[in-house]
Protein backbone atom coordinates (compact mmCIF):
# COMPACT_ATOMS: atom_id res chain seq x y z
CA UNK A 1 0.00 0.00 0.00
CA UNK A 2 1.06 3.28 -1.14
CA UNK A 3 2.07 5.96 1.91
CA UNK A 4 -0.28 9.14 1.49
CA UNK A 5 1.87 12.55 1.20
CA UNK A 6 2.46 13.11 4.77
CA UNK A 7 3.47 10.25 5.72
CA UNK A 8 5.48 10.08 3.00
CA UNK A 9 7.39 13.68 4.23
CA UNK A 10 8.24 11.80 7.09
CA UNK A 11 9.72 8.76 6.05
CA UNK A 12 11.97 11.17 4.02
CA UNK A 13 12.59 13.38 6.80
CA UNK A 14 13.24 10.22 9.32
CA UNK A 15 15.61 8.81 6.67
CA UNK A 16 17.66 12.40 6.19
CA UNK A 17 18.22 12.57 10.23
CA UNK A 18 19.23 8.80 10.44
CA UNK A 19 21.29 8.53 7.06
CA UNK A 20 25.50 8.29 8.22
CA UNK A 21 25.70 10.82 5.30
CA UNK A 22 24.26 14.48 5.39
CA UNK A 23 23.41 15.22 1.67
CA UNK A 24 21.29 12.49 0.03
CA UNK A 25 20.49 11.87 -3.67
CA UNK A 26 17.08 11.70 -4.70
CA UNK A 27 17.11 7.84 -5.12
CA UNK A 28 18.74 6.97 -1.45
CA UNK A 29 14.52 7.93 -0.59
CA UNK A 30 13.11 6.11 -2.93
CA UNK A 31 13.43 2.70 0.32
CA UNK A 32 10.92 4.78 1.84
CA UNK A 33 8.37 4.05 -0.20
CA UNK A 34 8.60 1.19 -2.86
CA UNK A 35 5.49 1.90 -4.13
CA UNK A 36 5.42 5.22 -4.80
CA UNK A 37 6.79 6.27 -8.31
CA UNK A 38 9.87 8.25 -8.65
CA UNK A 39 8.15 11.21 -9.78
CA UNK A 40 6.11 11.27 -7.05
CA UNK A 41 8.52 10.99 -4.61
CA UNK A 42 10.68 13.55 -5.60
CA UNK A 43 7.67 16.24 -5.99
CA UNK A 44 7.14 15.30 -2.23
CA UNK A 45 10.94 15.93 -1.63
CA UNK A 46 10.83 19.20 -3.28
CA UNK A 47 8.11 20.05 -1.43
CA UNK A 48 9.96 19.68 1.98
CA UNK A 49 12.64 22.16 0.55
CA UNK A 50 9.79 24.83 -0.59
CA UNK A 51 8.47 23.95 3.27
CA UNK A 52 12.16 24.88 4.59
CA UNK A 53 12.35 21.23 5.97
CA UNK A 54 14.76 19.96 3.62
CA UNK A 55 17.31 21.94 1.31
CA UNK A 56 19.91 21.35 -2.22
CA UNK A 57 22.86 20.90 -2.00
CA UNK A 58 25.23 20.77 -4.30
CA UNK A 59 28.24 18.99 -5.40
CA UNK A 60 28.94 21.31 -8.51
CA UNK A 61 27.95 18.25 -10.88
CA UNK A 62 24.85 16.96 -9.09
CA UNK A 63 22.25 18.40 -6.87
CA UNK A 64 21.16 16.43 -3.73
CA UNK A 65 19.01 16.83 -0.26
CA UNK A 66 20.06 17.60 2.95
CA UNK A 67 18.54 18.66 6.05
CA UNK A 68 19.73 22.66 7.12
CA UNK A 69 21.14 21.47 10.32
CA UNK A 70 22.99 18.89 9.27
CA UNK A 71 24.86 20.68 6.53
CA UNK A 72 26.06 23.43 9.31
CA UNK A 73 27.21 20.89 11.27
CA UNK A 74 28.83 19.22 8.50
CA UNK A 75 30.58 22.96 7.12
CA UNK A 76 31.43 23.52 11.01
CA UNK A 77 33.35 20.14 11.25
CA UNK A 78 36.02 21.25 8.71
CA UNK A 79 38.00 24.26 11.08
CA UNK A 80 36.92 26.82 8.56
Amino acid sequence: MQLTKEALKIAILEKAEKSPKAQLYIKDFYACDPETKPRELKNVANALVKEGKLMFWSSGSTTMYALKSRIKNEENVGGI
